[in-house]
């Protein structure tokens, strides 16, 4: 990689920005293409956001990449926001514009690709979503959006799960999306015959954690169609054990940073990554995971 004076400037803000894999990913792209652009992590300390946004119009750069803990904080420093990222309530990639920066969510055009790459699609499917944090939102409307059968949204606190429930099918004029309690999983279950795809949107299995399940009751897994837990350290979770243990696929987050990765890049340059590329990317990851 040479950089001149012509060379654009990407980068990923948050805090903390020491583990992220978004270099590798976009700087492989960028060299791949031939296109003369570098990403480079940027740390925001707290009550900085503002101003990082700010500052990154005046120097020039190109897009970024919002990561923990600003993805819902920076909306209120962009000049524009698209329509999706906007329901969602949630913005982790800027496209520079006039004046500021305009707003994309591409955690969800990622996971969508990243299923579909994997041969899952959800359309006209029943889903369970387990969690309703900002990730379990998110998805909730990634289903509502892609017409799902039903996509039962799971959570300890039941209040937050209604919440976005209700959110989602006013936002969307749909009743697709449905609350219930953790706890009363086995209502799921009871038919045996009826399969769910299974989206785990929660950090329990995260490392160091990589015991632990939001669910460890077998007799649940064995009504997954499929498993996705959109977490991808460690490679397998305890969620995907159970999974693959009840004889269903289980697949992780990685595709997911993956492809949310490539859809920036492409909103960023104005082109397509060819299939070959990313996965080229993707095995660099991998490759990082330690996985063979």
């Amino acid at each position: 990689m040479t950089i001149n004076g012509k060379t654009r400037t990407c980068g990923l803000i948050g805090n903390p920005v020491e583990h992220t894999m978004s270099p590798q990913i976009h700087n492989f792209i960028a060299e791949s293409l031939g296109i003369d652009m570098v990403y480079v992590p940027f740390f925001v300390d707290s009550g900085e956001l503002g101003a990082a946004v700010k500052g990154a119009y005046g120097l020039n750069i190109l897009g970024m990449n919002v990561t923990v803990p600003y993805k819902n904080d920076v909306i209120n420093y962009l000049a524009d926001i698209d329509a999706r990222a906007k329901n969602i309530g949630a913005v982790n990639t800027l496209v520079r514009v006039d004046g500021g920066y305009k707003g994309y969510n591409t955690d969800i055009s990622g996971l969508e690709r990243a299923m579909r790459s994997d041969g899952v699609f959800i359309d006209g499917e029943e889903v369970i979503i387990l969690g309703a944090g900002g990730v379990g939102r998110a998805v909730a409307f990634m289903c509502a959006s892609y017409n799902v059968k039903k996509a039962y949204l799971l959570n300890r606190s039941v209040e937050k799960a209604v919440a976005i429930a209700d959110e989602v099918n006013k936002a969307l004029n749909t009743d697709c999306i449905a609350p219930m309690p953790l706890g009363e999983y086995g209502s799921l279950s009871q038919n045996g015959e009826k399969k769910y795809i299974v989206i785990q949107c929660t950090s329990v299995g995260l490392f160091p954690n990589v015991d632990a399940a939001v669910i460890e009751d077998m007799s649940f897994y064995g009504c997954v169609k499929v498993g996705y837990d959109l977490i991808y350290t460690p490679w397998e979770t305890k969620f995907m054990k159970l999974v693959r243990q009840s004889g269903a696929p289980a697949h992780n987050g990685l595709k997911m940073l993956l492809y949310q990765a490539v859809d920036a890049f492409e909103l960023w340059n104005g082109c397509k990554v060819p299939n070959e590329i990313a996965d080229k990317a993707y095995e660099l990851l991998k490759n990082r995971q330690n996985v063979k």
